[in-house]
């Protein structure tokens, strides 16, 4: 009998098996091999500011990420690449000033750089934008390869197997198997869904596409500024554009953001409307070859925060879930904030906004905590 069982192994439950070992637990870790938002996402860990909870978490995660990094193998493809957030217009800047001063409140560092230094930094971007806010300490990595190494590392193997249900510190497997242990976290994403009543996660489906080998074309992650206002969204189709130079020399375009569908089918007008979009930007890449588009789903929130901590009601029952687009980049803080609470630890952060119980009837205390 193992002292934890994580039911998941993307980038979050990898992270919190992985930390949950460090402190000396025993871990097993169960998946279904489903599609799941890790192998669908870009990969980025970069500051969002919707508000101080969700700063906060990007703070401390990416502070966390910066000490890994010297220990994630090559084939993570960490690169501190560094994020231009562009301005189309003076009401753009504006809002990257607010955001510098935010980044700065929470000791991460940006400067604004006007059209000329913009044009030098990345000389495909189309003439006129404004400037951008720049934020050197922003990165990118292949999650999937990271997920994997953070079991590995610790000595963890990876059981495929579906989960048919919970019970306070049980797990049922679909093959018949019984599977017990004190502590059980629950970061299985949209599939946790299945099998837990009344978690307020919906799926956001998204759009990607990845081009061939240019190498050297770009060299930061470009996102316009209108981004965080498209991955806070609570309902309807959004599109912004962001993209990532891979370290294969591919270059890597999203995104789109859907409520009410799981149809995973890539959907052509939407697609285009995305690569307009990116063109608008960039209008180099309606010259490159595109080799692959896909769709992936995030498990969001009503408030597009995570949902982190013991469940309430159910005895020995952790929850990691609802990370939205941001999970590679806040899951080592989500992690530290599991493992605190699961050893009686005191906490890297304020876990209060991030509690499941903020959805619950009343919890004034959790909503002063988000602002």
């Amino acid at each position: 009998m193992s002292d934890a069982i994580v039911i998941g192994a993307g980038i979050i439950g990898a992270s919190c098996a992985h930390a949950l070992a460090l402190a000396g637990l025993s871990v097993r870790v169960v998946d279904a091999g489903l599609p799941a938002a890790t192998a669908a996402g870009m990969g980025h860990l970069v500051s969002l500011d919707g508000n101080a909870a969700e700063l906060a978490l990007c703070s401390d995660s990416l502070t966390r990420w910066r000490a890994l990094a010297p220990s994630l193998p090559a084939s993570g493809a960490y690169h501190r690449c560094g994020t231009l957030w562009l301005a189309e217009n003076e009401d753009d800047l504006a809002t990257a000033d607010d955001k510098r001063a935010a980044l700065a409140m929470a000791g991460i560092g940006s400067e604004l750089i006007n059209p000329t230094r913009l044009a030098a930094l990345e000389p495909l971007l189309r003439p006129g934008l404004s400037g951008a806010l720049r934020v050197e300490s922003d990165a990118i990595l292949y999650a999937p390869r990271v997920a994997d190494w953070l079991l590995e590392s610790v000595g963890i193997t990876l059981e495929r197997a579906q989960v048919a249900a919970l019970e306070d510190q049980k797990v049922y497997l679909a093959d018949g198997r019984r599977l017990g242990a004190q502590v059980i976290v629950l970061a299985a994403g949209l599939q946790a869904g299945a099998l837990l009543e009344g978690l307020p996660i919906a799926a956001k489906k998204g759009h990607l596409l990845i081009t061939d080998r240019y190498p050297g074309r770009i060299s930061h992650q470009l996102v316009e500024l209108g981004y965080g206002a498209s991955a806070h969204s609570g309902q309807g189709t959004s599109v912004a554009f962001n993209l990532q130079a891979r370290p294969t020399g591919q270059l890597l375009i999203g995104s789109t953001r859907q409520f009410d569908t799981l149809d995973p089918c890539v959907e052509p007008a939407l697609l285009a409307r995305m690569l307009e979009r990116a063109r608008g930007y960039l209008p180099a890449l309606g010259e490159l070859n595109a080799i692959r588009a896909w769709t992936g789903f995030r498990a969001a929130t009503p408030d597009g925060l995570p949902i982190i901590g013991r469940h309430p009601e159910r005895e020995g029952l952790w929850l990691a879930l609802g990370h939205e687009g941001l999970g590679v980049t806040t899951a080592p803080s989500t992690a530290a904030l599991i493992r605190a609470e699961v050893l009686g630890e005191h906490p890297p952060l304020d876990p209060l906004p991030y509690r499941f119980e903020r959805f619950q009837a009343s919890a004034p205390a959790a909503a002063e905590g988000r602002r």
